[in-house]
């Protein structure tokens, strides 16, 4: 605990405390475009850090890294198009609650929830990381598959509509990531003889196609309305203390919601490939099968928004545990943080934490300190984001398709990305013109290269005999959790009617 006292001492001089803004300042701006992600800005960021010093650094990356997964929700909640993959789901509640008038109200509860959530997190990194890394090696190659399963299966279950339609949405976007070079076998797939598509279809073109251009779609069919759908007479003026918090509302949701949630997001952290996406899923469908009024959920639920929130930027403290202890990212975030310590010299591993506890405390304290910015930037920034929706429609909407096609071609320096982001984009107005759900179908696209490998692997192993994933506790345990999501939401019909989309 010394150490970590010495963390905080460190972070509050002058210099690190200003890297600390300044990354957090950057990753409000990516993660608030659509796709400029907090990885992207982490990307851009990698060149500069050769002369940085480390703990400087590490210090703008952890701000970066909470920020750009909180900012994910705030276009989410304003326009209905999240500026990352993490506040997909936060949009759903966030975004009806915008229409209803409730705008600032939704953008209050979203930065306490990432407040908490986020907090929770570092604190479980700083005290619990190395037995919790210990816990994460238990899980090999059959519970990670059961555990990519029942997220599959959960999103698919609490999507609005018919269960059906979110079936074929999920088969669609697994479809989608089975494009490209086989992860197992050097070998090509469905690419129909184009090198582009060897490649496969990366995630930011599907993300900004699902909802960036499938939202200027929709909002271009929507005549005489201002970006959110709601008429511009209907926003009220808005002011700073407007933005603080309804502790009414928060105790009503109740610690408990945000203590589990957030939990949710560190386990879900600590998992290669888990993500904030996946762990915002699980806790969102967790919180609507224990909810005393689940047909809430997807028309503005308080409930539903914290829960997705608390878990998202509770993952960022997860997914830093295997990096550190183990060398093993948690997600495309952390894979980069991996190659910031190893540009400074630093080997991610089990001795990590011991002969640099001088280095990487800051870097603790800097997430911990970054949680409670997100807190202090709604009530900063507040105003301005809720001024999104009064900015004119034909203006914002070129600015975020010119600043989302420019993203596409940022993370990939291809112009067939752009296009497929453009086809994607178009199909999935399609497919919302006939009420099929858009999130499945993102989620399938994002789990689908987890699920198809850790299948393959886990036969591989057993020589082929399925027995593999019932004969593993953890494993075993996930797949008797997807059968209760299955057989719980099947006795409450109900509880569909308010699903998300």
């Amino acid at each position: 605990m010394l150490e970590l006292a010495g963390g905080f001492s460190a972070l509050f001089a002058p210099w690190p405390f200003l890297y600390l803004v300044g990354g957090f300042l950057l990753g409000l701006l990516f993660g608030a475009i659509p796709g400029l992600t907090a990885t992207l800005a982490i990307a851009l960021l990698l060149p500069f850090t050769f002369g940085m010093e480390v703990t400087n650094a590490l210090i703008m990356v952890m701000g970066i890294y909470m920020a750009g997964i909180y900012a994910g929700s705030i276009t989410g909640i304003t326009l209905n198009i999240p500026g990352a993959p993490s506040g997909a789901i936060t949009s759903i509640d966030g975004h009806a609650l915008m229409k209803k008038g409730h705008g600032a109200q939704a953008l209050s509860l979203d930065a306490f929830a990432s407040s908490v959530g986020g907090m929770i997190g570092a604190l479980v990194l700083m005290m619990l990381a190395q037995p919790i890394s210990q816990l994460a090696l238990l899980f090999r190659t059959p519970e990670k598959f059961s555990l990519v399963l029942l997220a599959v299966v959960t999103v698919t279950i609490v999507s609005r509509g018919s269960l059906w339609r979110a079936t074929i949405a999920m088969t669609l976007g697994l479809m989608i990531s089975t494009v490209g070079i086989d992860p197992m076998v050097p070998k090509g797939r469905f690419d129909f003889g184009s090198y582009h598509l060897v490649e496969g279809i990366g995630l930011l073109p599907a993300v900004i196609g699902l909802f960036a251009i499938c939202e200027l779609l929709v909002q271009a069919a929507t005549p005489a309305r201002n970006a959110m759908g709601v008429a511009v007479a209907e926003l009220p003026r808005l002011r700073h203390r407007d933005f603080i918090p309804d502790f009414r509302i928060i105790r009503e949701i109740g610690a408990f919601l945000y203590l589990k949630s957030s939990v949710i997001g560190v386990l879900i952290g600590m998992l290669p490939g888990g993500g904030a996406a996946m762990a915002s899923f699980i806790a969102y469908a967790e919180a609507k099968r224990t909810a005393k009024r689940p047909e809430a959920f997807g028309d503005g639920s308080h409930e539903g928004l914290a829960a997705s929130e608390s878990a998202n930027n509770a993952m960022c403290g997860g997914a830093i545990i295997p990096l550190l202890t183990m060398g093993i990212p948690g997600d495309a975030v952390t894979a980069i943080i991996f190659g910031v310590l190893l540009i400074h010299g630093l080997v991610p591993g089990p001795g990590l934490l011991v002969d640099h506890t001088a280095t990487i405390a800051p870097m603790f304290a800097a997430l911990f300190v970054a949680s409670a910015f997100v807190m202090v930037s709604v009530v900063a920034f507040g105003p301005f984001y809720l001024r999104l929706a009064r900015i004119n429609r034909g203006m914002l909407y070129a600015f975020i398709a010119l600043v989302s096609m420019a993203g596409v071609y940022a993370s990939s320096f291809s112009g067939f990305q752009m296009w497929m982001a453009l086809a994607i984009g178009i199909f999935a107005f399609a497919l919302r013109r006939f009420d099929y759900p858009v999130v499945p179908m993102l989620m399938g696209v994002i789990l689908g290269p987890y699920l198809e490998e850790f299948l393959r692997r886990s036969l591989i192993v057993s020589k082929g005999d399925p027995t593999i994933f019932v004969t593993s506790p953890f494993s075993l345990l996930f797949l008797l959790l997807t059968l209760v999501f299955i057989w719980l939401l099947r006795l409450r019909p109900s509880a569909r009617a308010g699903s998300t989309g």
